[in-house]
């Protein structure tokens, strides 16, 4: 070993760190930081680069690389030796792992998890990629060891391009962390958004593009709305097929409920297995809506066993103590290298868990033969729904699941990252309040309320906006926090009828104007005003518009706007509402599949809102009732006001134009439809 290197004790520096993922990181002989100035300012007096490792616990490719390489000592050896080493959790620092995937991108022409990239010690990328196999020619990618060895030559020999290389980037970065591009917007770009959507739609098998397939459910949410004002049925078309072949495809579990993150083939068959909060929550509105527009009741199914799963693995409820919250993923392994094995099944596993007359059923149904779709192990299969049962077949089917379900569930189970993150906490709450209407779930409402309740109690500070993590102090400051806050807060207007909900959501908005907003040019910046100069490229405030692959914080900052200016009689939300669709709208022509989040709120600009005010005693009773059918209606702009008063009655407004006030639900149905 070389004089001068020193391997941490063990555990390293990670171990007193809240992130689950560099937790897992601190037995690990490599010498890691925790993003921080002590690093950068090692890195500057040592004369080092920095290796910088973005991932996250869920993140499978991220397990494979800790495995193969960080844990083993030679590279540890080298990393010691030659670097200095931080490690970020992309879900804790979503601010850190946006400037750096860009910087890689711009080298490689793609980014991912794990993100590795090498720095200058003031923080600037000047090589980098993904993922790195330890040997050479592995996947086609350069092994490990020898990228380290030429990374630290070129540092120590050739500085100067180093320099070169750090600049080009830097100014890259800057340059595309800034999405806006001002222009104006018309129902023409709705008309525009949804040919682009339709061009990459994939008729075969639904979804949009090819391999690896992503769900996007704000495409699913944007062309519902559009076809329900159209009728044009390709649109339906691209809805159901999508919604079905995912429902279908096994990407959804079919035996816990809820989704993996995407699909590796088009058909929507194998999985990435990972599950994140993020997606579930999104995709059960996307359903939900789809059933309250369609009325399929394979959408409904669906809706219920995402509920089922976020109840049972991704959510603490403490009814007791009035809390609640709802985690972050369950990881895809239970162990380096076994590749969803938890959520897989041999033929023979599958009949050792059913009766006779069930293992033929669901081996036929869910396409289960001796040789599956794993490659790691070829009898491994996925379950997914190949042919539907023959008559008299559901309620055996019913029961084989039940039965798969209690086998599984004695296996070991993959990690769950209890982490409870403020803006997915939001997200989920609101698609909770969703559910609780459209499946007549109270339960779901109960809890979600209870989220909402921790994240203005924990979370809200008035001077600094809202944390990132329920509960913890930093960090702090990020529009997608603020936004999905105040888009959940008016949720729980909806579906309360308090207006201390209302006023949450205005203050929180009030707050991202004082701190986000860019009054010159408009548009939200991600990050408040930085102190100082900030580390490299957090210097640089970003104006994210593009969904990838959660909902782009300024397009759901665009939504709260137009349902903020129609929910009261402030007139300062339609104002910043026309400045932000303008801030973008040169932009949106370019973002396809990646810009609905921005079109949905383009669509509450340009088209009639329904208005649905229901009053009447609070409790058991008539108004009870037209409010409960004014959350479960479809329609893709609408708000819902709930009031106090000694009558039961509902009025409908489709922009200036009102019903007049009925009674009953019956009457109010008839309104609606």
């Amino acid at each position: 070993m070389p004089s001068g290197v020193n391997f941490p004790a063990m555990p390293n520096r990670l171990a007193s760190e809240p992130s689950a993922y560099l937790k897992s990181a601190a037995h690990q002989p490599v010498d890691w930081h925790p993003w921080s100035d002590v690093a950068f300012a090692r890195a500057r007096a040592e004369d080092k680069p920095i290796l910088l490792d973005i991932g996250a616990v869920w993140c499978h490719w991220c397990h494979v690389m800790d495995g193969e390489s960080y844990e083993d000592a030679a590279v540890a050896e080298l990393l010691n030796a030659d670097f200095v080493c931080i490690k970020v959790d992309r879900d804790e620092r979503p601010d850190v792992d946006a400037r750096y995937q860009r910087a890689v991108q711009a080298l490689t022409g793609q980014g991912g998890w794990p993100l590795t990239a090498f720095l200058t010690p003031e923080g600037e990328v000047f090589f980098g990629g993904t993922y790195f196999p330890p040997e050479e020619n592995q996947f086609g990618r350069p092994g490990f060891r020898s990228v380290l060895k030429q990374v630290a030559g070129i540092y120590r020999q050739q500085r100067a391009k180093v320099a070169e290389n750090a600049t080009a980037i830097r100014r890259h970065v800057a340059e595309s962390l800034d999405e806006a591009k001002a222009g104006a917007v018309s129902a023409a770009m709705l008309e525009r958004g949804a040919s682009e959507m339709a061009r990459v739609f994939d008729i075969r098998y639904g979804g949009f593009g090819t391999a690896p397939k992503f769900p996007h459910p704000a495409v699913i949410q944007f062309l519902l709305a559009r076809w329900h004002d159209t009728r044009e049925d390709w649109m339906r078309e691209i809805v159901e097929k999508t919604l079905t072949g995912m429902a279908k495809g096994g990407m959804r579990d079919h035996v816990g409920g809820g989704f993996h993150r995407y699909a590796v083939d088009e058909r929507w068959i194998v999985p990435h297995f990972e599950k994140m909060s993020y997606d579930n929550s999104e995709l059960l509105h996307a359903y939900l809506d789809g059933y309250a527009a369609l009325g399929n009741p394979l959408f409904r199914d669906v809706a219920q066993g995402i509920v089922t799963w976020v109840l049972e693995v991704l959510s603490d409820r403490e009814r007791e103590r009035g809390g609640g919250a709802f985690y972050t993923s369950q990881d895809a392994d239970v162990r380096f290298g076994d590749d969803g094995d938890y959520w897989t099944w041999t033929r023979d596993e599958l009949r050792a868990a059913l009766p006779d007359e069930a293992f033929p059923v669901a081996s036929r149904v869910f396409d289960v033969e001796e040789t599956g779709e794993m490659h790691h192990n070829p009898r491994k299969n996925v379950l997914w729904w190949r042919r539907d049962p023959a008559d008299g077949e559901q309620h055996i089917l019913q029961d084989a699941l039940v039965r798969l379900k209690a086998a599984r569930d004695r296996r070991p189970a993959p990690y769950v990252d209890t982490t409870p993150y403020v803006n997915w906490n939001a997200m989920m709450a609101a698609a909770f309040l969703h559910a609780g209407a459209v499946l007549d779930r109270p339960e779901c409402n109960q809890l979600a309320l209870r989220v909402l309740e921790r994240i203005w109690t924990e979370a809200w500070d008035e001077g600094r906006g809202m944390g990132h993590v329920i509960g913890r102090a930093e960090p702090r400051g990020l529009l997608d926090d603020n936004v999905q806050a105040a888009a959940a807060f008016l949720d729980a207007h909806e579906a309360t009828g308090d207006d201390a909900w209302l006023e949450r959501a205005s203050r929180v908005m009030r707050h991202g104007v004082r701190v986000h907003w860019d009054d010159a040019q408009g548009g939200f910046f991600d990050v408040p005003p930085q102190d100082g100069a900030g580390v490299a490229y957090l210097a640089t405030r970003a104006k994210p518009v593009q969904d990838a692959p959660t909902p782009s914080a300024n397009g759901v900052a665009a939504l709260v706007l137009a349902r903020l200016s129609a929910a009261t009689d402030d007139t300062q939300w339609r104002r910043l509402l026309d400045r932000q669709l303008a801030a973008f709208g040169g932009a949106a022509p370019q973002l396809s599949l990646y810009g609905a989040t921005f079109l949905r709120a383009v669509d509450w600009a340009m088209n009639p809102v329904t208005r649905v005010e229901v009053l009447g005693a609070r409790g058991k009773g008539p108004a009870c009732d037209m409010h409960l059918l004014a959350l479960q209606a479809y329609r893709p702009r609408k708000i819902v006001v709930r009031k106090t008063a000694a009558e039961p009655s509902a009025t409908v407004c489709g922009g200036t134009t009102c019903s007049l006030p009925v009674a009953t639900s019956a009457a109010l149905r008839g309104l609606l439809e």
